[in-house]
């Protein structure tokens, strides 16, 4: 039930006013900027945190998705403080990264060869130099509402003012910040997402050039969008026909909806897949994998691929342990991950329609987003901004006020630590903040 007890907040205020003096805008990422005073964790164990105040949350962000098995799992913990004592960087090979490429071999159906870096941005931006360097075009196809991290060669629509942003059938590309090159766009199309016809037509008009077409094939930086029937396999189809290729963006949905990511899940299998988040449990690992054809361009030095920190073994040791537990215990993991998130979003409905609140909930359960909308469905970056997101930021802020902590925008995680009995607390807190609304 909602909370009467007082939150307070005196220390995160003194921590930030701390930050502000030192790290530029009092934050590490443009991410966790907030309109007051800043979420200031003190520590988190399974589906909770607790604030440096002593307030307690129950998580639905879990670090932006990595926390599939919960925060600090004793199987992660363990397989990190067994590496350090063994070492920490080494820069040069090791056992553990071709154990855990062999995992990713064995689970994701893209992958025949793998390269590993430490964040999505890294993995996205070689798969992106890689597309360009196999097939000699410059040409890269990404849609409107995809985040593929960033970096200025993708960092365009990803949620543009439409003022600027074009007709939605024939997007500009709209750029993420200031500082990006002026020319930055200029071997970029951008696409309206869910729309086969328009890909279709930029093929038959420049198919030649196109050296890969990009996109979340789980759309969860915008909402969390389902792709059309026929689109994905559309995507798959057009790419070859043309001699393209096709590239996942899998950073948020890579093993947390299937073992092998959303090409499992919806069964259209990419030349190219970008992972991380829940793939190592909370550690810093990303991972390019794809055809042996075209990571071969990699393999034989054609296109480089470098960092000092790639395969760093205590993040190895993390995606070990993590990879092994979903691959081996699929069938412990998943369906009753699915089924947790199917009762919250099925509560949340029904709370919603008792207070007649017009909350779309949709998603496949391990990750699921709540819009605030007339509309039956969202399918695109346009209709994602055409909902009240005022509306869902009040949400959100009723939410945290009584310790139930999402993502701003209304997205939702699950991790396999969240109990029955903390599902009904969350749809009885959020009964309560819907009313309000």
């Amino acid at each position: 039930m909602p909370s009467t007890v007082a939150r307070g907040f005196e220390q995160a205020e003194q921590l930030y006013a701390r930050a502000q003096r030192s790290l530029a805008g009092g934050v590490s990422s443009d991410a966790r900027r907030a309109a007051g005073t800043p979420l200031f964790v003190d520590h988190a164990k399974g589906s909770e945190l607790w604030d440096v105040d002593g307030n307690r949350y129950l998580d639905y962000v879990l670090g932006q998705g990595p926390n599939l098995l919960g925060h600090a799992s004793p199987l992660v913990a363990e397989a990190v403080t067994a590496q350090v004592s063994r070492g920490i960087a080494y820069a040069a090979q090791h056992e553990l990264e071709a154990i855990v490429a062999e995992r990713l071999c064995a689970m994701v159906p893209s992958a025949e060869l793998v390269r590993f870096n430490s964040v999505g941005s890294e993995a996205v931006h070689g798969a992106i130099r890689l597309a360009r360097g196999h097939t000699g075009r410059p040409k890269i196809v990404k849609f409107e509402g995809n985040y593929h991290g960033w970096l200025d060669p993708v960092l365009y629509s990803v949620h543009p003012d439409l003022a600027s942003a074009g007709d939605a059938r024939h997007p500009v590309a709209v750029g993420g910040t200031a500082g990006q090159p002026r020319d930055g766009a200029t071997d970029l199309i951008v696409l309206p997402y869910n729309d086969l016809d328009a890909v279709a037509a930029v093929f038959a008009e420049s198919g030649d050039e196109i050296a890969a077409v990009i996109l979340e094939p789980l759309l969860c930086n915008t909402g969390c969008i389902t792709p059309a029937p026929g689109y994905l396999e559309g995507l798959r189809d057009l790419t070859r026909q043309y001699g393209a290729l096709l590239v996942f963006d899998e950073i948020i949905s890579g093993f947390r909806v299937a073992p092998g990511g959303a090409q499992e899940l919806l069964g259209v299998v990419p030349d190219l897949s970008a992972f991380g988040k829940a793939m190592a449990g909370g550690m810093q690992v990303s991972a390019l994998v794809g055809s042996r054809e075209v990571m071969g361009s990699i393999a034989d030095g054609t296109v480089a691929h470098a960092g000092t920190f790639n395969s760093h073994p205590v993040a190895m040791a993390a995606a070990d342990a993590v990879l092994r537990y979903l691959d081996e215990e699929r069938d412990a993991v998943y369906p009753p991950l699915v089924a947790r998130g199917q009762e919250l979003m099925a509560g949340l409905r029904s709370a919603a329609e008792r207070h007649g609140v017009p909350l779309l909930v949709d998603g496949p359960g391990p990750v699921f987003q709540t819009y605030v909308t007339d509309e039956a469905t969202v399918t695109d970056y346009r209709s994602f901004a055409a909902c009240d997101r005022a509306a869902m930021g009040r949400f959100h802020a009723a939410l945290l006020a009584e310790g139930i902590s999402i993502v701003p925008r209304g997205l939702w995680f699950l991790s396999t630590e969240h109990t029955g009995q903390q599902i009904e607390e969350t749809i009885a807190i959020a009964d309560s903040a819907l009313a309000s609304l």
